[in-house]
């Protein structure tokens, strides 16, 4: 009897922890997560929503490193949360958007790591390694150099005979800075004499362009790391899905971006001289093709006011503090014009490109007055005037939700002889005096000689904001610049949920 019970016992402990699997990731719940880490003290864990264009372009690539990993026979796992059925669990980790993944080391649930690498099944398996292994591996055999090649878009070898020479501490430092490429060290002469390598140094093995570089220099790890980060992109990357997080979260913020559909008939030419211009800018600007027949990267070019008909176009852009885009005076592409473009944006002399549309005749007809580039600061900054403005996308469900309260708003202050509401499409109009990251964006412009600017943060209520009008700004509202700080790989991450459907994550839309 005492056995049976049991038994039952263990019966019903593994029925509780019982983890299900979907092409080799896990799938977790908050009924199993704890079970999960104590099995598998190494897990990767995507939250993610059902609904989500993103979560479903990452899904067959997650699948592949699970699968990959798996047959490795390594200890770590893939798993993924569906954070719209386990709110309690999403909450309990900060999920804010979709997809977020984080990395639970050694059984750890307190204070996970952020996955910072590319969304391909190599990036994410390269990155886990380099969580979990030593920063760099000792390759004894050529065998083992020839597969770290071939089993990696990019690699770096270092070729020391004393490994704690100078050379090789500052490699080996290098390396445990970054996480997504795989480095390792030999001291072979087997291996030396496989790659052609006659004296100590590093070569970087890629898949793409040169298909090896070699370190030339005095071996510091801060000059590793700029080599690393000048080879290990392609010299023209395609804008994808995948690609995005290399783009954005890479150390490289100045970006050049041709549009150009790949049907055209002089693809290749264009591609060339693009090419050709880069490799006077490694290290310094990324180069990136996005093909503007693309569905998916229509709102890329709505950001930089271009439509698929305008195209081919060059923009460059800056993801500094802000973002500032710039456009050539020429429209010729060519090896030549975009050489001189870019040298000029190095040498500080581009002036940022601001778009505007034409000034409506009636743009102040109606109870809600229609601003543009043009006109936005002879009204906003009209000292006379307390100016309300809602900055908006034609695409954004909640500025969609927003509207017909604005129109009422508009229709109460219609005849105020100092009270203006006002509206201004931002994906089609930019102002050097207002940076907008996230739609919709309220901000207030109160009368006086100060230029201020007061962001509004209270409800979205026709009584808030009569209230917050009423009160001259205060009530509801707050010093400009106390808003998040746009990441700027939302550039690729526009809302998914455009259709003006609460997700629960967040009640705006990034730009």
């Amino acid at each position: 009897m005492l056995k049976f019970l049991l038994l039952c016992s263990l019966a019903a402990a593994s029925t509780r922890a019982q983890i299900d699997e979907e092409e080799d990731v896990l799938v977790l719940k908050k009924s199993n997560f704890d079970a999960a880490l104590q099995s598998h003290p190494n897990i990767l864990v995507e939250f993610y929503a059902p609904w989500c264009g993103h979560c479903k372009a990452l899904a067959p690539e997650y699948a592949r490193a699970a699968g990959m990993l798996k047959s490795e026979g390594s200890e770590i796992r893939l798993g993924k949360v569906d954070a719209t059925e386990e709110t309690e669990l999403a909450q309990e980790y900060g999920v804010r958007g979709y997809p977020t993944i984080k990395f639970f080391k050694g059984g750890d649930k307190e204070s996970p790591k952020e996955y910072s690498a590319g969304r391909q099944a190599d990036d994410i398996v390269s990155w886990l390694k380099k969580r979990t292994g030593p920063a760099v591996a000792t390759l004894n055999e050529v065998t083992e150099a020839e597969s770290l090649i071939a089993d990696n878009e990019v690699a770096v070898i270092g070729f020391f005979k004393d490994a704690s020479s100078e050379g090789a501490k500052a490699y080996q430092k290098a390396a445990e800075a970054v996480d997504d490429i795989p480095f390792a060290m030999t001291a072979s002469d087997a291996v030396y004499s496989k790659f052609e390598v006659s004296k100590d140094g590093v070569v970087l093995f890629k898949k793409f362009d040169e298909g090896r570089n070699t370190f030339d220099g005095e071996l510091t790890k801060e000059k590793l790391l700029a080599f690393v980060k000048a080879n290990q992109l392609p010299l023209v990357i395609e804008f994808t899905e995948q690609t995005a997080p290399k783009i954005f979260g890479g150390d490289i913020k100045s970006h050049i971006l041709m549009f150009l559909p790949k049907a055209a008939s002089d693809f290749q030419d264009k591609m060339d001289q693009f090419k050709k211009a880069a490799e006077g800018f490694k290290g310094q600007i990324l180069f990136i093709f996005i093909d503007s027949d693309v569905d998916d990267n229509q709102r890329i070019l709505e950001f930089f006011g271009l439509k698929k008909e305008e195209c081919p176009a060059i923009r460059l852009i800056t993801l500094e503090d802000e973002m500032t885009k710039y456009k050539p005076e020429s429209d010729a592409i060519t090896a030549e014009s975009i050489t001189k473009f870019c040298t000029l944006f190095t040498e500080g002399k581009l002036k940022p490109h601001l778009m505007s549309q034409d000034i409506p005749d009636d743009w102040d007809k109606s109870p809600v007055k229609v601003l543009v580039g043009k006109n936005f600061e002879d009204v906003a900054f009209d000292s006379s005037k307390n100016v309300f403005v809602e900055f908006y996308a034609p695409w954004c469900g909640h500025c969609k939700q927003l509207a017909p309260i604005w129109d009422k708003l508009g229709e109460k202050y219609k005849d105020s002889a100092d009270t203006i509401v006002a509206k201004m499409d931002s994906t089609a109009n930019e102002i050097e005096a207002v940076k907008v990251h996230s739609f919709p964006t309220l901000k207030f412009f109160p009368a006086g000689d100060e230029h201020k600017v007061i962001d509004y943060n209270g409800e979205r209520t026709l009584e808030g904001f009569i209230k917050f009008l009423e009160s001259g700004g205060k009530d509801g509202g707050a010093p400009a610049g106390d808003e998040d700080e746009l990441d700027p790989e939302d550039l690729d991450d526009i809302d998914d949920d455009s259709d003006g459907e609460d997700d629960g994550v967040d009640d705006h839309d990034e730009l």
